[in-house]
Order: structure tokens, then C-alpha cells, then sequence
């Protein structure tokens, strides 16, 4: 007779043999010898953990530099800067606001005192008495500056005619770029301006004369073909007018404040004793200023900014050419730590955290946070709710450096379009302050540059910064027609409009973070189809000539419009000329 076995008996029998199974797999079987996989060597995996990163793959951090002030013995120098958080890899490579232990100043045998300094014509003062303290003494400690890379025609033709009666050794130069606003030097305006930039002629832009920041207004006028009143004491209701601050927190204070003034009236070109009362429509300033305008008064949004025009306002330093060439060495062990630095804040959480840290105290404002956030960039809500882009900055390594100066593939010379372009501008809008600048050859030296780059292939391993473009713009920064000559009948553009092309060339390099669109217009002149292949192969014979002078292919969109987007009257000669042209869009 067969014996039924209750449940919970069957359950205790089922444990009993499951454990016998564990026993012997552990006793016996995970204990017998067993063909093993063959060791691999892993190495050190330390992946960058910055969005931006520029170093890859087996990348390691650097030890963060200690906060003991270095007694190294090495060469001494004062290093006047403004609160820009471009200089991130200085702030890293210092490790202070004095040289720290540890740090790659401090390897380099170099003992760096950075201090603050938001007047620039401050700064420019003590390059000329460093210069003739230097003369007599060659003893004492070097100065440099670092100064928004557009501004600096003006500053040159200062600083040149200063230093003039010490000699041509005692020149200044410009050797190195650590870095570039990306976004934080603005032109801030009222939302309308976005959507139509003539709604901007007859308003007024407060900002710093023949500053930087001034430069991003006249490059966004120019390229919208709208003409900026150069007199900051008259009215020009047919151009852009400008109030003279005296900082760029100044800027944005009398635009916060309600700030009025008044105004000789301009009519028919000419000065009249009418007056208008003015106050201010619009700010061209730097973080903290967006900052300050968003969280206290808000109503302006971003019109164009240095991460469009992201090629406009590289950090550039300057000292004398007699100390640099005196201290070679020290020059380009400097160049490799702050392009070594580079490296490390763009590719590291921490390392970028840390040149924030030593921001704040260098500035002694605000806190690393602060300082960090606005070196990212962010979009906020103003206090009126519009969303504005504040803040935004990026640290060079060596690859950007060398591609800012035409030493990287595409052989571009970024700054010396930057600074011939806003020179002729100043130039042209203030000969009584400035009729002629420097040459660039006689005061950018590329030597240190290129002697670092010859004999540290290592330190040309990190990824330069790149622009990834939309297929298509969907958002006009600014539009500009161009009167380019053609062979009749044909899309062979005539040499006499090289010069027009060099010009949009050189306009779309300063605005590297838009996408160039090329569009082609004819009249109505003719078949409507062959109008339409003309237009197409008009814009494409454009395209391919900024391509042969170094722009990407994938940044440039080229179209035919045909006749059917006129902007004048087909009926006269005069209207058919202005409709045959080539529309230039900047945008996103």
C-alpha cells in the first residue's frame, strides 16, 4: 500500500536535496582544478566626465594643485586680468592667486601673481611703466594682460605710440589665446529686434566705446546693413545710437536704473540745436552684467552673442616683446601649461570645478558656484519671464590655440580676420582716436606658439572645439544682400568681386557658430526656369569659393531663389540691378 506524503513533508524532503546540491557544488566542485580564461591587461580607465571633453579614451585627471603658496625661485609675473571666465586655464595652471605647489605653473618654474583688474586702460598703464622699469632693470618681474581679442586694435595703437620712444624691442605682442567667450558677451535687446532688426534703428545701445562688447553690435548692425550713429552726444532716429558707459557693469546699471540723457537731434545728416531726451533700449555687456539685467529689471533677451560670433573674443595676452624674447623658455613652458590646463578643465568635472574655485578668490566675488555656472551657461527666466541665455565661456587647448592663430588644417587665421576686421571698423567710425592701428604681423608673435606645437606633438592630442551645424538655418541672426558680378548669362563670378567675397569670408569666420546661407537671386529678365538654374549655380559658385578659402562644406547652405523674391521693382534698370544679388543669411 503506497504511502501519501503530505505537502509540507514534500517541501522539507525538496530542501534537504537542494542542500546537499549547494554542499557539493561548494565543497567539492567550485574546488576542483579548472581551465582558466587568459588574464588581460586592463590598464588605467579614466574617461573624461566633461560634456566638452577633449581628451579621450585612457585620459587621466591630473592631481589637483595644493593651495600652499610655491617659493619655486623661477620667474616672476604679474598677470592683470578681468573677472572673464575665459581664463579658467589660468586659474587651474596657477592653482591661486599666487603660483600654488603642485600646480603646472609651478612645475614650469614660473611664479605668476594674477590680480584683477576691470579697467583695461589701467592695465595698458602698467604694460608701459613694466616697460620702462624693464629698460633699466631687467630684473623686474614681467606684466601681462589678457584682453578681449576684438578690442585689441585700439589698445595696440594706444599701447604702441606709449611705448614708441623706448624702441622697437619694447614693442607689445600678442603670444597666446587660453580661451574665448562663448556666449557671455552679449548684445541683450528687446524681443522685437530678433524678429525684425530694423525696429532697432532710432534706439539706443548702452555699452563701452571702442570696447569688445561694443564690437558685438557693430558686427550684428553691419551684417543686418543698419547704420550705427558713432557720436554718443546726438540722435540719429535712422541709426542705432549709443550710450557711452564707463564699464560694462555701468552699461547695464543705466539701462537697470532708468538712466535718460539728452540728445542733439541729427537731421538730414546735419547737428541741430533741437534736443530729444533718450534712455536705453538695449545693453551690450558680460557676465556678471546679463546676470544683473536679468534678475533686476529683465526685458531684454540675446540678439547675438559671442557663442554665434564665437570666433569674435578670444582671450589674448600681451606683454613686451623684449621680456618675452628675453625669457623664451619661460614663454613657452607658460603656452604648454595653460594649453595643458586647457585639457583638463574642458575634459574634467573636477579640474573645471577647481578653476572656479581659484575665479572666486581671484575676483573676490560671488563663489565657485557662481562662477561655474556662468562658465557653462545657462537659460533662465528674467524676472519678467523671458527666457534669456546668460553666461558662457570655453577653455582653449593647444589644437584651438593653433586653429585660432591659421596653424591648424584648415589654415584659417581666425584672429588676424578678428582683428583687421574690427579694426578697420574702429578705424573708420573714430579717426580722431584712432586713424591707423598696428599691423597684425607687428604685434602678433606666433614663434612661442609654433616652437610649442613643433616639439610637443603630445600636446596636439585633445579635440579642438567643433560647431556642429543644422541641415537647414530655421533662425536668421542676420541677412545681407551682396551686388556680386558674374559673367552675363553665366555663374563665373567676375575677379573684381574677390574683394565682396573675401568680406563675406571673413564675416562668417568672426561668426563661426552660425551656418552661412548663400542664395542666389536673379531679376525677371528671361525664362522663369533658367532664371531658376541661374540662381542655383550663382549660389553654388559662391559656395564653392568659400570653401576653397578654408570654410567647412557642411557649414554652408546654398540655394536659388530665382526671380521670385525681388527687392526692388523689376520695371527700371536700377530695379532689376538691386533684385540680381546674392543674399548672405547668418544663422541657426
Amino acid at each position: 500500500m503506497a504511502v501519501k506524503v503530505k505537502t509540507s513533508g514534500k517541501i522539507v524532503m525538496i530542501l534537504l536535496v537542494l542542500g546537499a546540491i549547494f554542499a557539493a557544488k561548494v565543497y567539492w566542485w567550485d574546488k576542483r582544478p579548472q581551465e582558466a580564461k587568459q588574464s588581460q591587461e586592463i590598464g588605467k580607465v579614466a574617461l573624461p566626465d566633461a560634456p566638452e571633453a577633449s581628451l579621450a579614451g585612457s585620459a587621466t585627471m591630473m592631481p589637483l594643485p595644493s593651495e600652499e603658496q610655491s617659493v619655486n625661485g623661477g620667474t616672476k609675473i604679474v598677470w592683470k586680468i578681468m573677472a572673464w571666465n575665459s581664463q579658467f586655464p589660468l586659474m587651474y595652471a596657477n592653482g591661486g592667486a599666487q603660483t600654488t605647489k603642485g600646480s603646472l605653473l609651478d612645475k614650469a618654474k614660473l611664479q605668476v601673481d594674477v590680480q584683477r583688474q576691470d579697467d583695461c586702460f589701467k592695465s595698458l598703464a602698467d604694460i608701459v611703466k613694466f616697460a620702462q622699469d624693464y629698460k633699466n632693470n631687467p630684473e623686474t618681474p614681467g606684466v601681462f594682460a589678457s584682453f578681449m581679442g576684438d578690442g585689441m586694435p585700439a589698445f595696440f595703437a594706444s599701447l604702441a605710440k606709449e611705448l614708441e620712444p623706448l624702441g622697437p624691442e619694447y614693442q607689445p605682442i600678442a603670444f597666446y589665446a587660453m580661451g574665448k567667450s562663448y556666449g557671455e558677451d552679449q548684445l541683450m535687446g528687446p524681443v522685437d529686434w530678433k524678429k525684425d532688426p530694423k525696429s532697432a534703428l532710432g534706439k539706443t545701445v548702452s555699452c563701452v566705446l571702442r570696447d569688445g562688447d561694443m564690437n558685438i553690435l557693430l558686427k550684428w548692425a553691419g551684417d543686418n546693413n543698419l547704420r550705427v550713429n558713432p557720436d554718443e552726444t546726438t540722435y540719429d532716429k535712422d541709426a542705432i545710437n549709443i550710450i557711452a558707459a564707463n564699464d560694462f557693469l555701468d552699461a547695464c546699471n543705466k539701462y537697470i536704473t532708468g538712466y535718460q540723457e539728452k540728445r542733439k537731434l541729427i537731421k538730414d545728416g546735419k547737428k541741430v540745436s533741437e534736443e530729444i531726451t533718450v534712455g536705453v533700449d538695449a545693453v551690450s555687456t558680460w557676465t556678471p552684467g546679463d546676470v544683473n539685467i536679468a534678475k533686476q529689471k529683465g526685458g531684454l533677451v540675446t540678439i547675438a552673442s559671442t557663442k554665434q560670433y564665437s570666433s569674435q573674443m578670444p582671450n589674448i595676452t600681451i606683454t613686451i616683446k623684449k621680456f618675452a624674447y628675453d625669457h623664451r623658455t619661460d614663454i613657452e613652458n607658460l603656452i604648454m601649461s595653460l594649453s595643458q590646463a586647457g585639457d583638463q578643465v574642458r575634459s574634467f568635472t573636477d579640474a573645471k570645478a577647481f578653476a572656479a574655485k581659484i575665479s572666486a578668490k581671484v575676483y573676490n566675488e560671488q563663489d565657485a558656484a557662481y562662477w561655474l555656472k556662468y562658465y557653462n551657461g545657462v537659460t533662465e527666466k528674467d524676472v519678467q519671464g523671458l527666457n534669456v541665455a546668460l553666461g558662457g565661456s570655453m577653455a582653449f587647448n593647444l589644437q584651438d590655440a593653433a586653429n585660432m592663430f591659421g596653424l591648424g588644417k584648415d589654415g584659417i587665421d581666425r584672429y588676424k580676420i578678428v582683428y583687421t576686421t574690427f579694426g578697420d571698423i574702429l578705424s573708420k567710425m573714430y579717426p580722431e582716436y584712432m586713424a591707423t592701428y598696428p599691423p597684425y604681423a607687428q604685434v602678433v608673435d606666433k614663434s612661442f606658439l609654433m616652437s610649442v606645437i613643433a616639439n610637443h606633438s603630445e600636446l596636439m592630442e585633445g579635440k579642438a572645439l567643433a560647431v556642429t551645424y543644422s541641415n537647414e538655418i530655421t533662425s536668421e541672426v542676420s541677412s545681407k544682400s551682396y551686388q556680386i558680378q558674374f559673367e552675363t548669362g553665366s555663374a563665373v563670378i567676375k575677379p573684381a568681386s574677390y574683394r565682396l567675397l573675401d568680406e563675406i569670408l571673413e564675416s562668417s569666420v568672426v561668426a563661426e557658430g552660425l551656418k552661412v546661407g548663400v542664395y542666389g537671386h536673379t531679376d525677371n529678365v528671361g525664362d522663369p526656369q533658367s532664371n531658376q538654374r541661374l540662381s542655383e549655380d550663382r549660389a553654388n559658385s559662391v559656395k564653392s569659393y568659400l570653401i576653397s578659402k578654408g570654410l567647412a562644406t557642411e557649414r554652408i547652405e546654398s540655394k536659388g531663389m530665382g526671380q521670385n523674391t525681388p527687392i526692388a521693382p523689376n520695371t527700371t534698370p536700377a530695379g532689376r540691378a538691386q533684385n540680381r544679388r546674392v543674399q548672405i543669411v547668418l544663422g541657426e
